[in-house]
């Protein structure tokens, strides 16, 4: 984002006015304004600002019935319908957790949220949003038709904060971290990749070596990870769909992860971006961000879990897929070898 840049909120609706079918992030960057700041300018016109923290927000969004939860990252979109239901609140990381809508939620990056009343040529469009410190989208809620309009209208009371203005400070956004190893330290990273047992035990093993995802996985070697072609990420969506075969589907960002689980059948290819357009679960991929993409075997409990992982030009992680066990296993023949079946990289 740009700091040189004085747009008053005026500027900035005359700018949204201007370019109607632009979507928001990309009109806010074209502008060099944050995505929040974009849509603070329509407040006490179609946004009203609410209250962000997870604890006030998640148990409200129980009330409204049917609606889509959206959560994406740069290169990813990932949607999914559903009711929102069982919150579990925590301090560093929440989560919602039910058969259609399932995240892991990071409160500290929840900082400015709004609900927004927006006319289209459908009608109105009703949806919260919510934003971490530099303006960037964490996760949107949009209601479908059917969503309890009354509970709507309570939440934006409820939940409405006494800071009405149409001007939003945010701070500069954080960079991209690169891939960070240390070949000194490979022969520990493999030794206790074996001893893993669960797989959230993984990203503690990459802090503890002073490591990251990516940077391990650069160094780890066979049998733990194998990097594979880049266009092998869209061959696993195809051949999930031709096969039948069930998957988990991980798309997030710094303040919440989003997760499908069950079957994709619908693939549908514009321009640059894939396409999962399925009833309850859409999802919209930028196939010519993938610059990395590798098939990561994890020792846990209850058998292997194995994943496919791809990562954008600056080493951050764009989705990862895993397959979904029975009976608690972590052991998923069918997705095993499909993952198999993937062409590794030269």
């Amino acid at each position: 984002m740009s700091e040189t840049l004085e747009l008053t909120p005026t500027d900035l609706r005359a700018a949204r006015a201007e370019h109607p079918k632009l979507r928001d992030r990309d009109l806010a960057d074209k502008l060099g304004v944050s995505e929040a700041q974009l849509l603070a300018a329509q407040t006490g016109l179609t946004a009203t600002r609410i209250a962000a923290h997870p604890d006030r927000l998640m148990p409200a969004t129980e009330t409204l019935g049917t609606v889509m939860a959206l959560t994406r990252n740069p290169s990813c979109v990932h949607e999914k319908d559903g009711q929102y239901a069982n919150y579990y609140p925590g301090q560093h990381a929440a989560m919602i957790l039910n058969g259609a809508i399932d995240l892991r939620i990071f409160p500290s990056h929840w900082r400015h949220a709004f609900a927004v009343e927006t006319e289209t040529e459908g009608g109105t469009r009703r949806s919260l949003q919510v934003f971490d410190a530099a303006g960037d989208a964490v996760h949107k809620i949009y209601l479908r038709d059917g969503a309890d309009l009354d509970a709507w209208t309570r939440l934006k009371a409820d939940l409405a904060i006494d800071d009405q203005g149409q001007t939003l400070a945010c701070d500069p956004r954080t960079p991209p971290e690169a891939p960070k190893s240390n070949l000194n330290k490979a022969d520990i990273l493999r030794d206790e990749w074996r001893r893993l047992t669960d797989t959230h035990q993984f990203l503690r093993l990459c802090a503890k070596l002073k490591m990251n995802r990516l940077g391990a996985y650069r160094i780890a070697g066979a049998p733990f990870v194998r990097r594979l072609k880049t266009d092998a990420l869209d061959a696993m969506l195809h051949k999930a769909a031709a096969d039948a075969v069930p998957i988990m589907v991980f798309v997030g960002n710094r303040g919440c992860i989003q997760i499908h689980s069950g079957p994709i059948e619908t693939l549908k290819p514009i321009g640059p971006w894939q396409n999962v357009l399925d009833p309850d679960f859409n999802l919209h991929l930028r196939l010519d961000h993938v610059a990395e993409v590798w098939a990561v075997d994890k020792p846990t409990q209850r058998g292997p879990a194995i994943s496919v992982e791809a990562f954008d030009a600056d080493g951050s992680l764009i989705l990862q897929t895993f397959g979904i066990g029975k009976d608690g296993a972590d052991t998923r023949p069918a997705w095993n070898a499909l993952v198999d079946t993937l062409e590794s990289a030269s």
